[in-house]
């Protein structure tokens, strides 16, 4: 990882992050990939090979999908959570939160961590009516491989959520790959 990097993917397997990341950006340099809009839906379409594979959302865009779903997000919970990315994975019928959390130095980010289990929740009660499932996944960089992270890391999956470090592989999400 280098400092002030833009993210790239380097492999034909996972997505590789750094500390500024684009994620449609990142996914769409993998070999067989695209993103492009679908007409009149919200967010972007993600292509492999041609075909429609998952659809991502950023922040706002994830409730114009809920809307376009006739889900009424206002009568389920009191806030919107504004995801940094999220991605429904069409074969699994899965909506992956993805949140980056990169530091250099301790921060606010230590307690954010600890959020995901009621973040998931509020996003399963949003989800539920379309029978999606819902898995939320911190990619995290070196820096919370510290000794002082491993309970915070512990509890991440103690909640049924997840943490990868640096990488998303495409295979985790259950994207598919170019055959070698």
């Amino acid at each position: 990882m280098k400092t002030g990097g833009l993210g790239g993917a380097n492999t034909l397997t996972g997505l590789n992050f750094e500390s500024k990341v684009d994620f449609q950006k990142l996914l769409g340099k993998i070999s067989g990939y695209s993103i492009d809009k679908i007409p009149d839906k919200a967010g972007m379409g993600v292509f492999f090979e041609g075909k429609l594979v998952a659809r991502c959302f950023k922040k706002h865009d994830f409730y114009r999908f809920l809307e376009e779903s006739k889900v009424d997000w206002q009568n389920m919970l009191s806030k919107k959570l504004l995801p940094d990315d999220a991605m429904l994975v069409i074969i699994r019928e899965t909506l992956f939160i993805i949140e980056v959390k990169y530091q250099q130095v301790a921060g606010s980010v230590d307690e954010k961590l600890q959020t995901c289990d009621f973040k998931r929740k509020q996003y399963l009660k949003l989800v539920a009516s379309l029978g999606l499932k819902v898995e939320y996944v911190y990619v995290l960089n070196d820096w919370f491989k510290r000794p002082e992270y491993k309970d915070v890391l512990d509890y991440i999956h103690s909640v049924n959520c997840h943490y990868r470090f640096n990488e998303l592989p495409l295979a985790w999400l259950g994207l598919p790959t170019k055959k070698a």
